[in-house]
This record gives structure tokens, C-alpha cells and sequence, in this order.
């Protein structure tokens, strides 16, 4: 595995996403991800951390912006974006680092090994979560934070999984008020990281 050429890429994609968007005022004091009208709660479940402890994701996350994301470390393009996008901002506003926690849930329990997971996000940055779980485990997290259920596309071993694309945020209040699909700015990114912290 060549964690560092998804980085890579990631970033590469990352600054030409973030020309348009050079000398921007920010933050704007509005959310600028796609805002959930009726904001939900954090979901509850409990999965296995990378160094094989269990990580109850609602108490874990309490009092900090949690971005929970659904992915796997085989993923080309769409799971290392999200990732660098994120890291760069961590990376750019160390104050945050405190505030916010990335939960990356693996959606392959067959390839993603905890070993493998813990290698593939630290490569990111060494804040971010890994989780792993059994088949049944991870469909009951999926539908308890209200996104499609992960599904094999292909054949073994080069299959691929079609899994939800977007980062769910849930602000210090517990409450899920902002989405980010793939194709989310970096600009976006900083802006609503800094309003996330503050609300709750």
C-alpha cells in the first residue's frame, strides 16, 4: 500500500479545487457544507479502535466536532480527498486539533486489517480514529448515523464498495447540522471547521 501517493493526489486535487477560491474572506460566519435543516443527534454504537479497544463513538466524540466518515483504505480517490482536505486544516489550525475528532469507520472488514487501517489514516494525520468492526457491527453503525449501507461492487480480491461519499459533522452540541460530499472545497473545509468548534 502507497498511503503517501493517496496524499498526494489528494492534495494535488485539493489546490486546484482551492484556486478559485484564493483571497477569499474566511471564515464567513455561515456554514458553507450542505446545512441539515432539522439537525439530528449524534448517533450511538460502539466499534473497535486500531489498537483493538472498543471506541463508543457518542462519548468518545462528547464536547468536540466529530466527522464521522464511511470508507475504506482501497478507495482511489473520493476517502483520501476527504481526508487530506481535513488534515489540511488541522495542519493549518493547530488549535483546532483539540476540538476536532475524524472517525474513520472501515466499510471493508475483509482488506481493511486494524494494522492497515491504523497505517492508512495516521498517514493523514495522527488525531484521526480508525474503527473496524464485524459485518453486522458496521451495518448497525451505518444505519444508526441514517447513511446507505456499504455494498460490494465486483469480485474478489479487486472489488470495489459503494459507500456513503460524505463526511456527516456533528458540532459540540451533539447535533449533526452540515454535511460534506465529495467535491467539498478546501475553503469550504476551513470556514465550517472554525464554525463547528464554536457552536454548542
Amino acid at each position: 500500500m502507497n498511503v503517501v501517493r493517496y496524499r498526494v493526489f489528494a492534495l494535488a486535487l485539493i489546490s486546484v479545487l482551492a484556486v478559485a477560491a484564493c483571497g477569499a474572506p474566511i471564515p464567513t460566519g455561515k456554514l458553507q457544507g450542505v446545512v441539515i435543516e432539522n439537525p439530528t443527534e449524534k448517533p450511538e454504537f460502539t466499534l473497535t479502535d486500531t489498537e483493538g479497544n472498543p471506541y463508543d463513538f457518542a462519548a468518545e466524540t462528547e464536547g468536540k466536532v466529530a466527522l464521522l466518515y464511511f470508507g475504506y483504505t482501497y478507495c482511489p480517490d473520493i476517502c483520501p480527498t476527504h481526508m487530506a482536505q481535513i488534515a489540511e486544516v488541522l495542519e493549518q489550525y493547530p488549535q483546532l486539533e483539540r476540538n476536532v475528532q475524524v472517525v474513520f469507520v472501515s466499510v471493508d472488514p475483509d482488506r481493511d486489517s486494524p494494522e492497515r487501517l491504523h497505517e492508512y489514516i495516521k498517514a493523514f494525520h495522527p488525531s484521526f480514529v480508525g474503527l473496524v468492526g464485524t459485518p453486522e457491527e458496521l451495518e448497525a453503525a451505518q444505519k444508526a448515523a441514517n447513511v446507505p449501507v456499504a455494498t460490494i461492487e465486483g469480485e474478489p480480491p479487486d472489488y470495489a464498495i459503494n459507500h456513503a461519499a460524505w463526511v456527516i459533522a456533528y458540532a459540540p452540541d451533539g447535533l449533526n447540522h452540515s454535511i460534506y460530499p465529495f467535491g467539498t472545497r478546501q475553503s469550504q473545509w476551513n470556514n465550517d471547521l472554525r464554525i463547528l468548534a464554536d457552536m454548542g
